[in-house]
Formats: C-alpha cells, sequence, structure tokens
C-alpha cells in the first residue's frame, strides 16, 4: 500500500509548505503539488494524482477542502478511487475509507449531496418555468455569440472529462499497452485487451478499436503518463516471432489461463499457429511460451 499525497493552494503567490509537511508526517512519500482554485474543473496535479493511485493506495489530503470544489466533486473522486480498488484519507476530516467510521461518514455525506441534487435540481426548473413565462431564452449567452473564451473553456472540460473516464480503467489496459508497444501492431495490442474484457467477471472494462485506443494512449503521453515510444510505428517480425511476444501479452494479460485457454482465445483472434493452421492445441501455446521464457521475455516471473 502506498499513501499519495495532494496539496492545492488556490493561487501562484501562496505556498503549499504546511500542506506537505503534514502529508510528509503521515507517510506520504510521493506529494502532487497544484496552484490552481479549487472551483476549476480540470486539475492537471489532481488528475495526475488519480492517475498515479493503484489498487490498496490510498489518497491523502490535509483538509477536505484542497481536494473537493463541491460534495458532489469529493464523491465523484471517491467513487473513483474505489473503482481502483483503492481508498481515500483527509487528516483534519472524519474521512478515512479504510476504516469503518470513515465510511459511515461517507455514506451520511452521500445522503446530503443526494438531498442537495434533488433540491437544486427542483430549483432550476422552477427558474426555467419562469424565464421562459418572460421570453428568456436558455443557455450560454457567450458560446451563441461565439466567444472564443467559453468555447476553449467547454473545449478543456470535456478533454479533461474524456482523460477522467479512461483514467478510471487504466490499470487494466495500460500495463498491457506498454508491454506489447511498439513490438505489436495496434490490431494485436486491441485484440488483446478485448479478449481480456470479455473474461473480466463482470468488471466493467471498455471495448476498444485502434483509434480510440491510440487516442487514450496519446492522452497519456500527454500528461507526461507514458513513455511517447508507444507512439511509435510497430517494428516488422517474423511470423513466428511474433506469435511468441503475442502469447506472452496474452498471458501476461489473464495470468490464470491455463494452456488450453490462451489457444482458445488465440483461436477467438483468428490467429494462426506457427505451421498455419486454424486449431491451438496446449501443446503448441507451451512450446511459445517455453521460447519466451528462454528469452526472457516472462523477466523473473514463471509463465
Amino acid at each position: 500500500m502506498s499513501l499519495i499525497g495532494y496539496a492545492r493552494v488556490s493561487t501562484e503567490d501562496q505556498a503549499t509548505d504546511a500542506q506537505v509537511d503534514a502529508l510528509k508526517a503521515a507517510g506520504c512519500a510521493e506529494i502532487f503539488r497544484e496552484h490552481m482554485s479549487g472551483a476549476k474543473a480540470s486539475r492537471p496535479e489532481l488528475a495526475k494524482a488519480l492517475a498515479r493511485v493503484r489498487r490498496g493506495d490510498v489518497l491523502v489530503v490535509a483538509r477536505l477542502d484542497r481536494l473537493a470544489r463541491s460534495l458532489s466533486h469529493l464523491l465523484s473522486v471517491i467513487a473513483e478511487l474505489d473503482a481502483k480498488g483503492a481508498h481515500f484519507k483527509s487528516l483534519a476530516d472524519p474521512i478515512d475509507t479504510t476504516t469503518p467510521q470513515g465510511r459511515f461518514a461517507l455514506q451520511v455525506l452521500g445522503a446530503v449531496a443526494e438531498l442537495e441534487r434533488a433540491l437544486i435540481q427542483e430549483r432550476t426548473k422552477d427558474g426555467l418555468r419562469a424565464a421562459k413565462k418572460r421570453g428568456r431564452v436558455g443557455g450560454n449567452p457567450k458560446l451563441r455569440a461565439g466567444d472564443r473564451d467559453a468555447i476553449q473553456r467547454i473545449v478543456d472540460e470535456k478533454a479533461q472529462a474524456y482523460f477522467e473516464r479512461v483514467n478510471r480503467t487504466a490499470e487494466h489496459w495500460l500495463p498491457i499497452v506498454k508491454e506489447m508497444r511498439p513490438d505489436h501492431r495496434w490490431q494485436d495490442v486491441v485484440r488483446v485487451l478485448n479478449a481480456k474484457r470479455d473474461r473480466s467477471n463482470g468488471t466493467p472494462l471498455p471495448l476498444w478499436n485502434v483509434e480510440r485506443l491510440k487516442r487514450a494512449v496519446k492522452r497519456f503521453v500527454a500528461e507526461g503518463l507514458a513513455d511517447p515510444a508507444l507512439l511509435q510505428p510497430a517494428s516488422r517480425k517474423f511470423s513466428s516471432e511474433r506469435l511468441v511476444t503475442l502469447v506472452v501479452g496474452v498471458k501476461r494479460a489473464n495470468p490464470e489461463l491455463t494452456l488450453a485457454q490462451i489457444g482458445a482465445q488465440l483461436e477467438a483472434m483468428y490467429e494462426r499457429t506457427p505451421r498455419g493452421g486454424t486449431r491451438w492445441s496446449p501443446s503448441s501455446v507451451k512450446s511459445l511460451l517455453d521460447r519466451a521464457e528462454k528469452l526472457g521475455l516472462f523477466g523473473a516471473e514463471t509463465p
């Protein structure tokens, strides 16, 4: 388990030192520092912190107001962490999702947020009805006027929302991309990822195609969270060498698979055997895995 710290102040003139000291004292070895208003929907350092968190890790803040711009935003962040199997802790507040008391406090906050959303929706409907009676047109007047700054804010917010969406499942697909690219074609990586999705036992994983996957990887590269080398053109390989590394990718994506299951997956991917056949036997799979082990493609792991 790792403790990942996040500290935020509103302007460049303010210092995060007090928060950082508290986070270090709590055991955070890695801390992300943000100089930006909490009202901003897009916060790059917060996005990086959430991308860094893995299963079992804890995102730690000095106070709740350093993380969330609203109660709904707080619950959204915690839901994202929960989907990764990670936790959240605020040092100055009774919120620690690793404890029963902290989870209970979170449930109370969730009930309050639900009531708040219902009241806001009702007030919004009342306001729209009143405005309609007075002949007022809804929508953003700056967007209707073609204001460039307003349009750019919308574009930035959509881009950030996209990153947050793909980041929720990054721990399931990004390691496989890093393992296979650029040695394999994008088509091969997509097939391995979608085969993993089919065996996810209910875990909601995305269905990939080449363009969608390349777009996600480009965004992670732009955020400094992935190596630009992943986007390089795939090297040309002899058919047998390609099969060895492809089988390694399948095995890494689903380490619990048996030889027969790997063979069935290769058949589902329409991969031909080294001899050009369409039916994969366990012995053919084992032969490729043995070659991969001799080549050191598994590192210290056992296939």
